[in-house]
């Protein structure tokens, strides 16, 4: 196998990643990335289903990648302005919902990185759930990966 030939698998198998599941939450296309070249911050996004029959919150997230994890959104403080904010209580996940965390909205902020979030690495992150209990979720860094405008929560 070429160089080449290997870099398009690797980049098929990151566009392709098999969703986590565990306890009933099933974690799909999650990635994470910097909030630029050297920031000492970045974000995790992911679509979140809970297919366990009951109601869940997501009440924390934890990596060794970062100092501190927070569940973050954004919301409008004045006309037009938006602003980053820790969700208190955390994020609540009907039976059967599925939940967008995504650019813009809600996502798991990473504060005091403990490195660079590098292009093609991975970083593992635990959700935890308030009856599911911790869900182990590597996430791909994709700094290059570009919004998806069409997506919203359900």
């Amino acid at each position: 196998m070429s160089f080449r030939t290997s870099l398009v698998a690797v980049a098929a198998a990151t566009l392709f990643t098999v969703p986590a599941f565990a306890d009933g939450i099933m974690v799909m296309d999650p990635y994470a990335r910097a909030a630029g070249p050297a920031a000492k911050s970045g974000a995790a996004f992911m679509m979140i289903r809970n297919e366990t029959g009951q109601d869940d919150t997501l009440i924390a997230a934890e990596t060794d990648a970062a100092a501190r994890v927070e569940l973050h959104t954004h919301v409008e403080v004045s006309d037009g302005v938006m602003q980053m904010t820790e969700i208190e209580g955390g994020i609540t996940l009907p039976a059967g919902g599925t939940h967008h965390m995504m650019r813009g909205g809600d996502h798991v902020m990473l504060m005091g990185l403990t490195g660079p979030l590098e292009q093609d690495s991975t970083i593992d992150v635990t959700l935890v759930f308030e009856k599911a209990g911790e869900v182990v979720v590597t996430i791909p860094v994709d700094n290059e990966r570009k919004p998806k405008a069409s997506a919203h929560s359900h």
